[in-house]
């Protein structure tokens, strides 16, 4: 019961100011006042760490937005103001937030939260707007095979028990439906559809299984490159940076409770689906080809510094292995998570790569359904556009070498 001697010590640290979000949320639950009772109450439901919920942040003009508690079937949601304005301050204190959360959500998938409202994606910002970081990984080796393929490279040895990972920009990560806005369509512009985690704090040192028990969230991510910009960008040896444009997240963030059976050992066996322009061109399995877990990404960070809370790791592009026809000829039924590794197949298929990046107008939705053929995360739905172009109508309101261009 120690999380209880937690949540005693932080409440009589907060007194009078807790009382106010105490009162609020009862309100909204039509119950009595939180209390003492009520935290001890949530410790005997949840445990100290099982908690099932799907949180978004909703748009309100600050840059961080307001934090939303959505219900299983993502049609109704309810704000959490009661209990925290920013999905930051849950994963700051989220053994005394989180269990008042999942009441939230308990209530708001049973009829019982007064004041739900209908979900809308596209009021979404990124479920964390603003990050202390974003660091992406290269997780599925068969991507860095297939780059290294189209080139004539070995992969070294090192790359199948150390994983690739490089840092992105964090500081205005994109909602699901916000456009993929670049300045020119000669810079190569490519989707890659990944898994993100969102951690607690994980301590230097962590071994991977630690690691992984600090896993508070799960999202899907289209983490765009700029293909054309790459070679020089990595000739310089310092890797990306100008090729990595903002991030975008999908409407929700999942705790890995809520996964269920699908959260296996740090891997998500659900299928990544990838759609451009309305074509899906991808169905990637997420789960057994992943060559480092997620609680080896984290261990991988944290093996030189802390991580903190509001962390986010990315698995890089999902990727499937091919499988040979039997004329000999090599196929890849899953499709593909990125334009790159299209292109390498060409490439390795036919000596050359046929397919083009994507163009202004252009879009890609990336999707993945649970266990249950519901959407478990919501869509990203985004179109290409040139700074300062209108959207078409009808598209969402709130929205060199191949084996070079694409990095490892």
């Amino acid at each position: 019961m120690a999380w209880a001697g937690d949540a005693q010590r932080q409440w009589r640290q907060r007194g009078a100011l807790a009382l106010p979000c105490a009162r609020a949320t009862a309100a909204s639950l039509n119950c009595r006042p939180l209390s003492l009772q009520f935290s001890r109450a949530c410790l005997r439901r949840h445990g100290a760490h099982s908690f099932a919920m799907k949180l978004a942040t909703y748009r309100d003009g600050s840059r961080d937005g307001q934090l939303v508690v959505v219900s299983r079937d993502l049609s109704t949601a309810h704000y959490a103001t009661g209990i925290a304005s920013r999905l930051q301050q849950v994963l700051d204190d989220w053994s005394f937030l989180s269990p008042q959360l999942q009441d939230l959500y308990a209530a708001l998938n049973h009829g019982r939260a007064r004041h739900g409202f209908a979900f809308d994606p596209s009021q979404c910002m990124a479920p964390l707007p603003r990050a202390y970081q974003w660091a992406d990984g290269s997780a599925y080796i068969n991507h860095v095979e297939l780059v290294r393929q189209a080139r004539g490279a070995e992969v070294p040895a090192s790359f199948y028990t150390d994983p690739l990972m490089y840092q992105g920009g964090s500081d205005d990560l994109q909602g699901p439906c916000d456009p993929i806005v670049v300045p020119s369509e000669a810079m190569g512009i490519d989707f890659e559809a990944e898994i993100a985690v969102v951690t607690g704090d994980v301590k230097l040192g962590a071994s991977p299984e630690q690691a992984l028990e600090g896993i508070r969230l799960v999202m899907l991510a289209n983490d765009v490159s700029l293909r054309n910009l790459i070679p020089a960008e990595l000739g310089k040896g310092f890797g990306f940076f100008q090729s990595k444009p903002a991030t975008a997240f999908s409407p929700v963030a999942v705790t890995p409770d809520e996964l269920g059976e699908a959260w296996q050992g740090g891997r998500l066996h659900l299928a990544l689906q990838s759609s451009w322009n309305g074509r899906k061109v991808g169905q990637c399995d997420a789960g057994p080809e992943m060559t480092f877990h997620f609680g080896q990404l984290v261990a991988h960070i944290a093996k030189t510094r802390n991580v903190r809370a509001g962390s986010i790791v990315g698995s890089g592009t999902v990727s499937n292995k091919g499988v040979a026809r039997k004329d000999g000829r090599m196929d890849w039924p899953k499709g593909y998570s990125c334009i790159a590794e299209k292109r390498c197949i060409e490439t390795i298929l036919d000596g050359q790569p046929s397919t083009e990046f994507m163009r202004f107008g252009d879009t890609i939705r990336i999707e993945m359904k649970g266990l249950d053929g519901r959407s478990m995360f919501g869509a990203i739905e985004q179109e290409v556009m040139a700074p300062g172009a209108e959207r078409k109508p009808g598209r969402p309101a709130a929205i060199a070498s191949p084996a070079a261009e694409a990095g490892d």
